[in-house]
């Protein structure tokens, strides 16, 4: 089985998250920390602060900071490792 593919874009442009709808995204916040996840459905988030890594159950580890776009695919299961506390916005998609 394939790992699952995780896109990102490091800094992307403020007319890009402007397109994005990202400003009217909701926030989430979270202390440092580390947690098992699995996504129901299609994450986009922003991170606005912080760094993370996350490693898809048997895969690669990616590590992600401030100002990376992230879409992470609908069926993956991953532990999260929050390594400074960690401030996103994001929205769903089926």
């Amino acid at each position: 089985m394939s790992e699952p593919e995780i896109f990102f874009e490091r800094n992307p442009s403020p007319a890009k998250l402007d397109v994005l709808g990202v400003p009217g995204w909701p926030y989430w916040r979270k202390e440092a920390s580390k947690f098992q996840w699995t996504y129901d459905r299609t994450e986009v988030c922003y991170l606005l602060k912080g760094s993370v890594t996350v490693t898809p159950d048997g895969g690669t580890p990616h590590t992600f900071e401030r100002g990376d776009l992230i879409t992470f695919p609908r069926g993956m299961s991953c532990t999260w490792e929050i390594h400074e506390d960690l401030e996103k916005q994001y929205t769903f998609r089926d």
